[in-house]
């Protein structure tokens, strides 16, 4: 048995994800990239590349990362990039984005003979948190003027739109890109390619998948552009848990649970979002409250129900622990940093990462 706590990726639960993004090529053309900056476990790329057709990155070391691990396409984004940084990620991409104009111009040398794109902001998002809205005010997200994009057109083969954030609702998105092309749509039948980004809840149950598909093929024609979509979430829903072991209880008002795991350093997202972790089935008589193990108050997973009282030595499955946990976990309060594990789809369990003293050492210096 693998010692928690651990993030479990489980093939199976990974599989339908993967089948809808194939589904979704076959039947709209457009082209799917894992965005690494939510998942970047690369012990399971060669399974999801057999569905998928490359990754996209936010820095020089996920372009890297999506280069060596990643079969398919290798798309570079970044907010900016530096000096000492342009070379390798040219070097490492089949195409680069650029997100200002500035961006684009400061480096048009040395991306002279590469296939370049923009970052465009629509000013219009799904997103709910202020924190996580590309199309906040004064957002440094992406060029917004048409006039301005239109003087650098003849440098650039394509954009990328990023104005989803967990968007569940088919209309919505329907909606944007509807905006999108009343706003762009003269600049975009001047391009070859256009993404629109992650953030579209298209591997949810009950998405109305066939009218996504419809809609993506009619941009793509309408438009005669090659679409690529971004997933991130969408890709690695509810395909992972993060097992976690009861090292104690007391009660001061409520029945609390310690675990040997911590929301900030292991699901970073919890703390930022003030969200809840997930457990199943989350039913019975007895009410406890989960907590973390680093010296932060506020370290909670949240309240759940089960139908015993929890006790030392308990094992608990935090779900959906995939997206923007690992590749945000760290090491505060030198707080053990679960490992990686992987469920085959014949159901063989293997350990595929282990962190150990010697990584928190050299973490610092």
């Amino acid at each position: 048995m693998i010692s928690t706590p651990y993030y479990l990726i489980d093939k199976s639960r990974l599989l339908p994800n993967m089948e809808k993004i194939a589904w979704l090529r076959q039947n709209s053309g457009a082209k799917s990239l894992l965005a690494l900056k939510c998942f970047a476990a690369w012990s399971v790329f060669d399974f999801m590349s057999q569905y998928m057709d490359g990754t996209t990155s936010s820095s020089l070391y996920e372009v890297k990362l999506g280069r060596e691990k990643f079969p398919g396409e290798t798309h570079a984004y970044s907010v900016a990039y530096a000096d000492d940084e342009i070379d390798e990620v040219i070097a490492s991409s089949d195409k680069i984005i650029f997100n200002t104009i500035g961006q684009l111009e400061r480096f048009e040398s040395q991306s002279a003979n590469h296939l370049r794109g923009l970052r465009v902001n629509p000013g219009v998002s799904t997103s709910g948190f202020d924190l996580a809205d590309p199309a906040r005010p004064f957002s440094r997200l992406g060029e917004h003027e048409p006039d301005q994009i239109a003087t650098v057109i003849d440098q650039i083969s394509g954009f990328m739109f990023h104005n989803n954030c967990e968007n569940a609702d088919f209309d919505r998105f329907d909606g944007m890109l509807g905006h999108i092309e009343q706003r762009f749509g003269h600049l975009i039948r001047q391009m070859k390619w256009i993404s629109l980004g992650g953030g579209i809840h298209f591997t949810g149950e009950g998405y109305p998948l066939e009218k996504f598909a419809e809609r993506l093929k009619r941009f793509a024609g309408e438009n005669e552009v090659q679409v690529y979509l971004e997933p991130g979430e969408a890709a690695i829903t509810k395909s992972t848990t993060l097992e976690v072991t009861v090292l104690d209880t007391l009660y001061n008002g409520k029945n609390l649970a310690i675990v040997d795991s911590s929301i900030e350093a292991h699901m970073l997202d919890l703390l930022i979002y003030r969200e809840s972790a997930k457990v199943l089935p989350n039913k019975g008589p007895e009410e406890w409250m989960v907590c973390g193990k680093s010296c932060l108050a506020g370290d909670i997973f949240g309240e759940f129900k089960f139908d015993k009282p929890l006790k030392a030595g308990d094992r608990l499955s935090m779900q959906d622990a995939a997206g923007y946990t690992m590749v945000k976990k760290n090491w505060f309060n030198g707080v053990k940093m679960p490992s990686i594990a992987v469920r085959q789809l014949d159901g063989t369990l293997t350990l595929e990462k282990e962190f150990t003293y010697q990584d928190f050492v050299a973490a610092l210096s």
